[in-house]
């Protein structure tokens, strides 16, 4: 307080505190002090301290703020270039990229129109397109006339944004005017029309705070390089042109970065960016990219196991993946791969082949040796690997009477393509990974039939979709997500044939002298349910840092029901032994009991390859593609093909 001294400094004073007045000398104790007093002047200075030479009166500023004339910035650390962290992260999204705001596809729909033909559907309208004619006014040589697709970045962003005056007739300065009369009703209603999940109009979807991107190497900054697709970045890093200081600095972390993108590209995915999210990644590209991870480890003397690796992969790709087993192998490691795919299994050098086919028909190890010993073998595998059994060729194939015609697709990484469709046959999207098949299947085709079928859904980034609505009533898109989310689901109940099931028991002399009705048979609901394991089946322990273990439950011994209920038979057997039955074996017994209704709805099953799965199988311990067979099985079941239904399978 130095108003108490009889003091009273004026605002813009500068006032120096004295922390410490010496003479030099060359001694360890005087180092000590000296480092304490300047340790202690930056604190008390917050950041500045100066040096005065008393015979010269000269002064030195010193600053320990990370600043270049007068302007402050945030110090760089390993945090700062992350978007995980608040540090790096962008402050508008936090570090998500995409922000609920205005949606740019709800604003602009059909961006094969240009602004003068109402490409902006909030500007259309007797009151809305004054803003539309007042935008034509003042947007000199704006082209009006160009579809929305074709203008550059520059003229979108006039278009949004305008010329930074808050009178200027633009999209955003539209919307704010719709924000700041929220009080009538019309405008709110407008306002909740366009608003959607859109690109962070702070950090344009890149993530990361502006700051990131003033820090540069060799002209290069973090946000430019992210961008990149994987195969353009690796020669900007080998390309990096350093002093002879900075190279010494950056040596270790360059050689880490170029051999983590070598084994990215070694694995097939050099068309993806660093800044692609893991939730738009298949299955496949997630495995490489743990290949990948597990290669840049350079782990020895470990046991690898995949569970099909070549899921969705190109022929051209799967060579690559054959490599980088390899590669696995020579480093002094044990590769095991579960695949049907006949190049992994040329390549291997020692395969086991169990069978001789499905479920209860299979677990025996019908042959195990080298790829030249499985060719002599009688086993199914090798009957197709030599040719002695194979899918036939079709002697005749259907040509396309109608078609479904896809117009100017240029979604992701589509070049503005139109595709013809056949209808009513069999048609096979092929080519690389990242050719964006699944794009124009899912974002652009179903997107658009959905829309049309007034089903919802959001258009993409392309001219038009155009089908005989006459040829499809229906669309159904089966990936391989699993079916059912709670682990009591199974594929019995999936095609609903244990609804059957339950009327069935539930309709037994015993079940109606104790008055059991078909909830008392269903392991979803309490009634007739094991009480201790909740139609589980089995009691889930948690092992705290290790992964949880499940045992059989201790009450019903796994049946998942009462005793009570057990005691109540059809044809000798209970409700336990029926779900414990494989679809083939259960289809017999129904069949032989003329239970025509429950053969109906579990054939589908066995139609689709699946006869060896057991009717009570939890959905959780299915593959991805059985899960699309059990899928297509309920849709069998339905009888939904009668309906005029385009299948889009992944």
């Amino acid at each position: 307080d130095l108003e108490s001294f009889g003091f009273a400094p004026e605002k813009g004073m500068t006032i120096n505190l004295v922390i410490d007045r010496f003479s030099y000398e060359e001694d360890e104790s005087f180092l000590q002090r000296l480092a304490d007093s300047i340790q202690m002047a930056f604190y008390e200075g917050r950041g500045y301290c100066s040096l005065k030479n008393i015979d010269t009166e000269k002064v030195k500023e010193f600053s320990n703020k990370f600043e270049l004339d007068g302007m402050e910035f945030l110090e760089p650390n390993v945090h700062f270039f992350s978007f995980n962290n608040p540090y790096g992260a962008c402050p508008a999204c936090e570090g998500y990229g995409k922000v609920i705001g205005i949606d740019e596809d709800l604003v602009v729909p059909n961006k094969t129109l240009s602004i003068y033909e109402d490409a902006v559907v909030c500007w259309r309208g007797e009151t809305m397109s004054e803003w539309k004619k007042d935008f034509i006014k003042k947007a000199g040589d704006f082209p009006i006339h160009k579809p929305y697709h074709q203008l550059t970045k520059e003229q979108k962003n006039f278009l949004w944004k305008g010329d930074g005056r808050s009178s200027f007739p633009c999209i955003n300065n539209f919307f704010k005017m719709l924000e700041e009369n929220l009080y009538k009703i019309q405008y709110r209603v407008m306002l909740s029309r366009y608003r959607g999940k859109t690109l962070c109009p702070t950090c344009e979807g890149l993530r990361l705070r502006e700051e990131t991107s003033w820090v540069k190497v060799d002209g290069h900054n973090i946000q430019s390089m992210i961008e990149l697709p994987l195969d353009e970045l690796a020669p900007v890093i080998n390309g990096l042109k350093l002093s002879d200081h900075d190279k010494e600095v950056a040596k270790r972390l360059i050689y880490e970065i170029t051999t983590r993108l070598e084994f990215l590209l070694k694995v097939g995915l050099g068309y993806l960016t660093l800044n692609r999210t893991s939730n738009t990644l298949s299955g496949g590209e997630s495995q490489r990219i743990n290949l990948a991870t597990s290669l840049g480890s350079s782990l020895v003397g470990s046991i690898y196991i995949l569970d099909e690796p070549s899921i969705g992969l190109h022929s051209k790709d799967t060579e690559n993946l054959i490599e980088v087993l390899k590669n696995l192998r020579d480093l002094g490691n044990t590769v095991i791969v579960v695949e049907h795919d006949e190049d992994v299994m040329r390549a291997a050098d020692y395969i086991i082949d169990i069978g001789p086919e499905a479920g209860y028909l299979g677990g025996e190890l019908v042959f195990a040796g080298d790829y030249k010993d499985l060719k002599k073998a009688n086993t199914l595998t090798s009957e197709y690997l030599t040719g002695r059994l194979e899918i036939e060729v079709p002697k005749k194939r259907r040509k396309g009477k109608e078609w479904i015609h896809i117009k100017g697709a240029r979604q992701n990484n589509l070049k503005n393509i139109d595709v013809d469709v056949p209808l009513e046959s069999l048609v096979v999207i092929s080519g690389v990974s990242g050719s964006g098949k699944s794009t124009l299947m899912k974002e652009i085709l179903t997107n658009d039939i959905q829309i049309q079928l007034g089903m919802g859904g959001k258009k993409g980034d392309y001219d038009s979709v155009e089908f005989p609505k006459k040829l499809i009533k229906n669309i159904e898109l089966i990936d391989q997500n699993p079916i059912g989310k709670s682990s009591r689901s199974n594929p019995v109940t999936y095609l609903k044939a244990y609804d059957d099931i339950r009327d069935l028991f539930a309709k037994q002399k015993v079940a109606k002298m104790m008055g059991y009705k078909p909830k008392h048979f269903s392991f979803n609901v309490d009634g007739g349910r094991c009480d201790e394991c909740k139609g589980e089946g089995v009691i889930n322990v948690s092992m705290q840092f290790m992964a949880d273990i499940e045992l059989e439950c201790e009450v019903c011994k796994g049946t998942r029901f009462k005793n009570e209920i057990l005691e109540v038979r059809f044809d000798e057997k209970n409700i336990s032994d029926i779900l414990h039955m494989t679809v083939d074996e259960a289809l017999e017994f129904f069949k032989d009991n003329n239970e025509e209704k429950i053969v109906t709805k579990l054939r589908p099953l066995q139609e689709v390859g699946l006869g060896y799965l057991q009717l009570g199988q939890s959905s959780s311990t299915l593959s991805g593609g059985e899960a699309q067979r059990v899928k297509l099985a309920s849709f069998l079941v339905k009888g939904v093909t009668t309906d005029k239904t385009l299948f889009i399978f992944d």
